[in-house]
């Protein structure tokens, strides 16, 4: 598998509960396209291409609820094909729509996204794919 330089090559979250947070991570990320990878007692991983994403309850975090708004990782954003028919399904799956006043354009007028956010605190944006 070749890489391109400066790509991303993972991102690791670490949560309070992984079984918590497990079922709505796992169906996001398998929609998203990204298989499992990695299982172990504390966490699991999924791979698309070269790049992977973790989940794992870590014995060296400092416990406590994620906060978006302080200092740190605010979300992640993915480019999705349909961010509106995603959000939805979504809700099945433990997501809550953030700002669904201003939904779809809640980036602005020329950003169609859907904005979640999980029990955990964590969120994910859902952006619509061009080109």
């Amino acid at each position: 598998m070749s890489t391109v330089h400066g790509t991303l090559h993972h991102v690791e979250l670490w949560v309070d509960s992984l079984a918590e947070v497990l079922p709505g991570f796992t169906w996001l990320f398998e929609r998203l396209g990204y298989a499992p990878f990695q299982s172990w007692e504390g966490g699991r991983s999924w791979l698309l291409g070269a790049t992977y994403l973790v989940l794992e309850k870590s014995p060296a975090r400092v416990p406590g609820r994620h906060d978006r708004l302080r200092a740190g990782l605010n979300h992640l954003a993915f480019h999705v094909d349909d961010p509106d028919a995603m959000a939805e399904e979504a809700r099945e799956h433990g997501w809550t729509l953030l700002f669904a006043d201003r939904h779809p354009y809640a980036g602005g007028l020329a950003h169609h996204a859907a904005y979640l956010e999980n029990v955990a605190g964590f969120e994910i944006e859902l952006v619509r794919a061009t080109g």
